[in-house]
């Protein structure tokens, strides 16, 4: 019996070895199929005579485009070849391609016009390693439009620093398969807890969740998060009415405690989220802390997919 085992545990390595060898292939290609698809938009540029003419050089393309798909087949037709174009245009700059992008994925980005909005796509695709499938549904469901702040996002670099304003949208969207006739902050945060890795990719990239009803001090936050990004805590309290002066007291007291208590010296001061039912413009008018922002989310029923008009305001608030 031993040895039969041994037998199967070899065959289970082949099979594991042979699995990642097939992955490291599938990189390799990959990797190689976006190097060489730049350097023929880098081609195609120059051969039109530059960037400033490049726009309305089609006619090159339209004549090459017969010959090279007679050669190597439909990959070569005229709206790839002005994807290459386009490919290169963008990454012309010397930013590094990330490796995590794939052909596939910049078929789908790459002709949209906006650059703000094609940036952010691709800044996602980085960020998150989207599938196509996910990166459709994200623009099915309209994320760059419902970005809080979305004029000139740029692409993500070493350099460049993420901010939140990076990521919340207006509204948020939070899934659930229920109907609400009457909705209540225990029912909202287990609609978000039964569905929470769609929660994470919907607030933003970076987000790890840290539990529910955390204990902080003697008193307990509703949700607690950590954005790999933003290296900081986020804290989410949820309240279904009006918002408050004591509801800004609250989540600064959980900010406090956080980064007094739990935060390392290297991490960034913790984020506050409080969801509410509606804001109160006296309550905001006094709440002098600049980095306070205001969003919304809407909940959908997802085997359905249909959209419920129920909208609650949400506040962002940093310390």
């Amino acid at each position: 019996m031993g040895d039969k085992m041994n037998y199967l545990n070899d065959i289970k390595s082949l099979i594991e070895k042979d699995i990642v060898l097939k992955k490291k292939h599938r990189l390799i290609e990959e990797n190689s199929r976006l190097v060489t698809y730049y350097e023929i938009g880098k081609l195609i540029v120059e051969a039109q005579g530059g960037e400033a003419r490049a726009k309305y050089g089609n006619g090159l393309i339209k004549e090459w485009n017969k010959e090279l798909t007679s050669l190597y087949g439909k990959g070569y037709d005229i709206s790839n070849l002005k994807r290459m174009r386009q490919f290169y245009l963008i990454f012309q700059k010397g930013d590094a391609v990330p490796h995590q992008l794939t052909w596939t994925n910049l078929s789908i980005i790459l002709p949209i016009k906006e650059e703000s909005k094609r940036n952010y796509y691709i800044n996602l695709c980085t960020k998150q390693n989207l599938s196509s499938r996910q990166l459709k549904e994200k623009i099915k469901k309209n994320e760059y439009e419902r970005l809080e702040y979305k004029d000139d996002i740029e692409l993500i670099t070493d350099d460049k620093i993420i901010t939140i304003k990076d990521m919340i949208k207006n509204p948020v969207l939070i899934k659930t398969n229920e109907r609400i006739d009457k909705l209540s902050e225990k029912a909202l945060k287990e609609f978000i807890l039964e569905k929470i890795e769609d929660f994470l990719l919907e607030l933003g990239y970076g987000f790890l969740f840290g539990g529910s009803e955390y204990k902080l001090g003697k008193h307990k936050c509703d949700l607690l998060f950590f954005n790999t990004e933003l290296n900081s805590y986020i804290v989410i309290e949820l309240k279904i009415r009006k918002l408050k002066p004591v509801d800004i007291g609250q989540i600064k007291y959980y900010m406090n405690y956080i980064d007094t208590n739990i935060k390392k010296d290297y991490m960034n001061k913790s984020i506050g989220i409080i969801l509410c039912k509606e804001d109160d413009e006296i309550v905001v008018k006094y709440v002098t802390d600049e980095r306070i922002l205001f969003t919304a989310y809407e909940l959908t029923k997802y085997k359905i997919c249909s959209i419920f008009n129920l909208i609650l305001y949400t506040k962002i608030v940093f310390l």
